[in-house]
């Protein structure tokens, strides 16, 4: 795999060859469409061995274990745990277990990658990255898109202050369906409607694009079904918009929504405009998997890097690749409780 830009977090994509490191054994603990597809990828590029299954749903352990015929199948994360050559802990099941099954992993003396939202609220967040400081263990969440090809880009350019002062972004994330599964639309088990389910990466993608600035003031309008709410009706969003002000005068317009008939399946950007021109990541033709990085000059359209790109995984096999080489807890995982924290003042908490 290509070296990419994203080594101040400490998750290139740096092939594992380049280090002397043995291969993490590892337990997957929901293996649905996510977890699977997570596991085919740290599977594929050797990052990590699949040495053990775990779904609810025996069909799923079942679809999985036909790309990994080696692994194990257990019924319970308790069954992974106990094994003492696991080192790591792939975790995709829904929301509400993620706070729980991440601290149980990491008191259990494993590394841990969890699918987003890694907390439903900032205080379960907190314990998570509590748990892995206090047991010295390497925490990663699935935020995706950084690891593409397009979002890498545009990280550059930001980077760069080519862009003078950036004083606006706007992130947009409008999904034309809504998730399959019931527990979405239940507060207590999502912790939230669009906002954490979508929201979370571009959330993620401003903050860490700018290095993580002091958020003075978060103001924000959720809906149900074209109806105002507030989260103590114990509904969840399917439409919110929210303005987000930073440190140094920076102001970030977010707009994200589930079933928008938005005139195609999916809308996603992130947008940074700065006094010396503009950057773009965004998806081409409504889809979900192809971006695009676009750089401004004016009224001129600089194209940076186009499809394909084989994004989907690259963020399990960068934590799995660390994990290899012996890393510990490291404090960017403070900036998962960052992005909690926007996600809370967005919903009122």
């Amino acid at each position: 795999m290509q070296e990419t830009v994203l080594d101040k977090e400490k998750g290139s994509l740096a092939s594992s060859s380049s280090s002397t490191s043995s291969v993490p054994k590892l337990g997957f603990l929901g293996v649905g469409w996510i977890g699977r597809n997570r596991m085919e990828v740290i599977s594929r590029h050797q990052a990590g061995e699949v040495a053990y299954i775990s779904d609810t749903a025996v069909q799923n352990a079942l679809e999985a274990q036909k790309s990994a015929p080696e692994a194990k199948q257990l019924h319970s994360l308790e069954a992974i745990l106990h094994q003492p050559e696991v080192d790591g802990v792939v975790i995709a099941t829904p929301s509400a277990f993620h706070a729980e099954q991440s601290t149980l992993s990491l008191d259990a003396g494993k590394a841990v990658f969890c699918q987003k939202p890694l907390g439903r609220n900032v205080e379960e967040t907190k314990r998570v990255v509590e748990a892995a400081r206090e047991n010295n263990k390497l925490l990663g969440v699935d935020l995706s898109y950084r690891f593409t090809k397009a979002m890498q880009e545009v990280y550059k350019v930001v980077q760069s202050g080519e862009l003078g002062h950036i004083y606006a972004i706007e992130l947009v994330f409008h999904n034309a369906y809504g998730p399959d599964k019931a527990w979405f639309y239940e507060q207590k088990l999502s912790g939230g409607g669009c906002v954490i389910d979508l929201g979370v990466h571009l959330v993620d993608l401003a903050l860490w694009s700018m290095n993580f600035p002091e958020v003075r003031n978060v103001q924000s309008q959720l809906f149900s079904k074209g109806k105002p709410i507030s989260m103590a009706e114990g509904k969840v969003e399917d439409y919110a918009s929210a303005s987000i002000e930073l440190e140094n005068n920076t102001h970030v317009q977010l707009s994200c929504s589930w079933n928008l008939p938005a005139g195609q399946e999916a809308i996603i950007s992130a947008t940074f405009y700065g006094t010396e021109g503009g950057v773009a990541f965004k998806n081409v033709n409504g889809s979900f998997y192809d971006f695009v990085a676009e750089r401004y000059h004016g009224t001129k359209t600089e194209k940076l890097c186009s499809p394909p790109d084989d994004w989907m995984g690259r963020a399990g096999v960068a934590w799995a690749e660390r994990l290899a080489k012996g890393e510990g807890y490291n404090n960017e995982a403070e900036e998962y409780i960052k992005v909690a924290e926007v996600l809370d003042k967005i919903y009122g908490r």
